[in-house]
């Protein structure tokens, strides 16, 4: 239930019960009404008041306007011992032990443990939980976080973050000094949709406009930019077409979206990307669109010192704790390098990752490289295969100087020295007609949005004054 609250002086709340109090507000209204309001007023500010004191949930909605809410505000008429609030506050009703929070703009995961007085030692124990999952880096506005506590010490037992419908993590306490954490991740459903639209002045405007994000407009100019100079060559009246995948589990958009296929047409040329099931983008002639990744972050021959175990149990609890990527013994200050072309997405400092950083590599491809001493990029650079990133080090929980190296594809973390890297130049001819017959498929669907862009283009020429 949403209730909007009035904060009024403490001396006023705190002597009159509720219900006179209402009154008391009724009728400040009224006042209010007969005396200050202006027979027309086009600068109304409303405000609903939800009371739910009655069994009936009877709610009476007042409206304060401009001139009404001016007379809260007069010092000469009232003394505020506590600042007047007319924000919307969110209220659901709990079951008992549970709390349920929406991320704000600012909080931090420190803040919000302050604010439920859950503390600072339990908010470390649950950070060392996700060394492993590195989610609780980037909780923002939109995610939620749901605390379950013991009903009689008020210890805290379980922490959900919800990221979105398909993707939520969820850190159960082991012992006293100990979480775990799981990761549920619901596929959903992936639905197909066509963008399609016509250059008008820069691309990125145009494919705005025609309902791309930020984000795929990004892809999309990484993926072409080998073809085509989208600030050089792009020209007005060119027509584009993107078939997108969007995801979506239980009704509900995650948000998260894979472009499956791309045509750009110009008067005498066409271009195209189109992803197959390997995870590649390729042209028209199955000729690969994605450079080809190194297996290795680094360019000297170290030791693994713990390898990839989905499996592996914790030494102590005996328990499933995943090592989820691969560690290579090597000294303070050996280079680190991207192993493919990406974008920085993350350069954080963890207490128990330690220094780390995370590159997207296309929609498919994730890296990440752990405990490093020094990180020689920033968020939203763009960085090439082999490029220097990073130093390695000994920062967070590290029993040693180590580079601990992820690998992730379509958001899995994957054994990186045996996962199927894109490496060929082109489609394997074995597979060469089942690509065929793909990007047969995505065109179809292409050339629909293409004739219906014709066709309108042509009845807008065709309208009087055009």
């Amino acid at each position: 239930m949403q209730l909007r609250k009035v904060y009024l002086p403490k001396h006023l709340t705190s002597a009159l019960p509720l219900p006179h109090l209402c009154a008391l507000l009724i009728a400040v209204f009224l006042l209010a009404s007969a005396f200050l309001m202006p027979e027309t007023s086009n600068d109304e500010t409303s405000v609903s008041v939800k009371m739910n004191e009655d069994p009936h949930d009877f709610a009476q909605e007042i409206r304060l306007d401009a001139e009404f809410s001016d007379i809260f505000h007069d010092e000469n008429l009232l003394t505020f011992e506590h600042e007047i609030a007319l924000d919307v506050v969110e209220t659901v009703e709990e079951e008992p032990g549970i709390v349920r929070y929406s991320i704000e703009a600012g909080d931090t995961l420190s803040s919000i443990f302050d604010k439920f007085e859950i503390g600072q030692t339990i908010m470390y124990q649950i950070l060392a939980a996700d060394e492993q999952v590195l989610a609780l880096d980037i909780i923002r506005p939109g995610h939620h976080l749901t605390f379950r506590k013991d009903l009689e010490t008020s210890d805290l037992l379980e922490m959900e973050l919800f990221i979105h419908a398909g993707n939520r993590v969820i850190y159960r306490r082991v012992d006293e000094t100990m979480f775990e954490f799981e990761e549920l991740i619901n596929p959903g459903v992936w639905e197909q949709e066509i963008i399609a639209g016509e250059i008008y002045g820069s691309f990125y405007v145009s494919a705005i406009r025609a309902g791309l994000t930020k984000s795929e407009i990004l892809e999309v100019n990484k993926l072409m930019g080998e073809q085509i100079d989208f600030n050089r060559q792009i020209q007005a009246g060119d027509r584009f077409q993107i078939v997108r995948s969007s995801q979506r589990v239980n009704d509900e958009h995650t948000g998260q979206s894979t472009i499956e296929g791309i045509r750009l047409q110009q008067n005498r040329s066409t271009y195209t990307a189109f992803l197959f099931e390997d995870g590649n983008y390729y042209d028209a002639k199955g000729e690969s669109l994605t450079r080809a990744f190194r297996r290795i972050p680094h360019d000297q021959n170290f030791r693994i010192s713990s390898p990839f175990n989905p499996t592996r149990l914790h030494p102590v609890t005996r328990r499933v704790a995943p090592h989820n990527g691969t560690d290579f013994a090597m000294p303070i200050g050996t280079p680190v390098v991207s192993i493919g072309d990406g974008v920085v997405t993350r350069v954080e400092n963890h207490p128990f990752a330690g220094k780390y950083i995370e590159i997207q590599h296309g929609s498919t491809y994730k890296t990440r490289y752990l405990h490093l001493n020094r990180q020689l990029v920033k968020r939203g650079d763009t960085v090439k295969r082999g490029q220097r990133i990073a130093l390695s080090g000994n920062t967070g929980r590290s029993t040693g100087p180590h580079l601990h190296f992820e690998l992730h594809v379509n958001g899995r973390p994957v054994n990186p020295m045996t996962a199927n890297l894109p490496m060929a130049l082109s489609v394997p001819r074995e597979q060469l007609a089942k690509f065929n017959q793909r990007v047969e498929q995505l065109v179809s669907v292409m050339e629909v949005a293409s004739q219906e862009q014709i066709a309108m283009r042509s009845q807008n020429a065709n309208q009087p004054g055009s």
